[in-house]
């Protein structure tokens, strides 16, 4: 009984994913790299954080379809070929995504959609602390998500 017990636990730790480990805390400071092109913003118009205009608002970005959020301004934003692709196929921003999208987003969408010249706008990687920003996002996003 006590190996069945030790058994379960241990494939219960392999199916949970390493991603759910991120730090919200740690990713508020990472996210600071972020903020030259990316602002959250609350659709009320209240910043969390104010950042650059040039990437899209990323309150509420987990659980959220891909290509579908707006800019800080409150206008739609124009998306990349690639993150447009992933929307049409219905793919939804989990945390999980979000911190592998953030270490290389290129190869992300060429992975994503099969298609190798579909690209992202998005030219920076984030080599490290992908998690914690996702845990981050997660944090600040609305109570739906």
């Amino acid at each position: 009984m006590k190996t069945h017990i030790i058994a379960a636990l241990g494939l219960l730790a392999l199916a949970t994913p390493a991603l759910a480990d991120g730090d919200a805390t740690k990713g508020e400071q990472v996210f600071n790299k972020c903020k030259a092109c990316h602002s959250i913003i609350k659709p009320d118009g209240t910043p969390v954080v104010k950042g650059g205009m040039v990437g899209p608002n990323l309150y509420g970005v987990i659980g959220r379809a891909a290509a579908s959020g707006m800019a800080a301004n409150g206008k739609p934003f124009n998306y990349g070929t690639g993150l447009q692709a992933m929307g049409k196929d219905g793919v939804v921003w989990t945390q999980a995504l979000v911190a592998e999208y953030v270490k290389n987003p290129t190869a992300f969408v060429h992975e994503k959609t099969g298609d190798n010249s579909l690209r992202s706008n998005m030219s920076f990687m984030l080599a490290q602390g992908g998690e914690d920003v996702a845990a981050y996002l997660a944090s600040v996003a609305p109570a739906s998500n």
